[in-house]
């Protein structure tokens, strides 16, 4: 199992970034998967996940209305839309599937946002 996330960088204010997540070893429609993210001397915190069918889809709170989950089953990625990013966006944001009771995690990409 392996997850390669991608799409981090720098952004302003009010910006938007689109994050990836290519997955290998495991099918997305047979599993959860979601996006978490670790902002400097915080603890990781979840932002965004979906089931393997697709659906129950959630959010944090504080991401809801500028986040988006979705997945390309062909490409096997799992994106994270982000819109409207503000500084407490800064983040490593990884992407993670509990595979037969196992949490794996990517690499982490780094976002950055500027007020």
């Amino acid at each position: 199992v392996q997850l390669q996330a991608s799409g981090g960088g720098l952004v302003q204010s009010g910006g938007s970034l689109r994050l990836s997540c290519t997955a290998s070893g495991f099918s997305l429609e047979s599993y959860a998967i979601g996006w978490f993210r670790q902002a400097p001397g915080k603890e990781r915190e979840a932002v965004a996940s979906m089931l393997g069918g697709g659906g129950n889809i959630r959010y944090a709170d504080s991401v809801k209305g500028r986040f988006t989950i979705s997945r390309d089953i062909i490409q096997r990625t799992v994106y994270l839309q982000m819109n409207s990013l503000n500084p407490e966006g800064t983040a490593v944001y990884y992407c993670s599937v509990r595979y037969r009771g196992a949490d794996y995690w990517g690499q982490g990409t780094l976002v950055t946002v500027s007020s």
